[in-house]
């Protein structure tokens, strides 16, 4: 039996990955987590087999608690899901330690087949990721600015950029506006940028906000 750790700070998200989970005879969700913080004490009281975690969500995100896992379980598989873009994040994810990434749009399809993949010690990536993996090791390309950034600084380059403030990021979050502005600092000084307006343009032209 595979037991199940699932961490989503959306209660409707989390029932639904039950509900695809149930079906499968060897395989349990055993206890579900809405942030980081409840991930790592859960993981401390129950034997898990795989993780799932959110890739955002409030106070310690899934890619920072992904760290800690890490250092903590260092062979414990870790699948990481978002609505972000495969292109931008699941590279990331593969740097901080995931087994696997999947997008929200195709976890329906695609869950069951990468909780098993990776409980038995393989790497998961959709058709889709892999070609891309593929061609950019036989085309290699310059490193872009932003890949410079933590997740938790890119995260709040891309809320400054959709017009948030400080104020407003700090709630969403639930960091302080202080610690939101030293983000912000290092933002600017890491992408060699003066203002927001200078890192609104940026992330316009390269596709990750709207």
């Amino acid at each position: 039996m595979i037991n199940i750790l699932i961490a989503d700070d959306h209660p409707i998200v989390r029932t639904g990955l039950k509900f695809t989970i149930a079906d499968q005879s060897d395989m349990k969700v055993i206890c579900e987590a809405s942030n980081g913080i409840e991930v790592l004490d859960l993981l401390k009281k129950n034997t898990v087999d795989v993780v799932i975690l959110d890739i955002s969500m409030p106070g310690l995100s899934g890619l920072e608690a992904l760290v800690q896992i890490r250092n903590l379980y260092p062979s414990l598989p870790v699948l990481i899901m978002s609505v972000l873009s495969e292109d931008v994040y699941a590279a990331k994810t593969f740097r901080a330690g995931a087994n696997g990434f999947l997008h929200k749009e195709t976890i329906t399809e695609e869950l069951v087949k990468a909780i098993r993949k990776v409980a038995c010690g393989g790497l998961y990536v959709s058709s889709t990721l892999a070609e891309k993996f593929a061609g950019d090791v036989k085309n290699p390309v310059i490193k872009i600015l932003h890949e410079n950034l933590s997740f938790r600084e890119f995260q709040i380059m891309c809320l400054i950029a959709s017009g948030k403030t400080v104020t407003e990021i700090g709630a969403a979050l639930c960091i302080s506006v202080k610690t939101v502005s030293t983000y912000r600092s290092r933002i600017l000084e890491k992408m060699d940028m003066k203002n927001n307006s200078e890192l609104t343009n940026y992330c316009i032209k390269e596709g990750l906000v709207e």
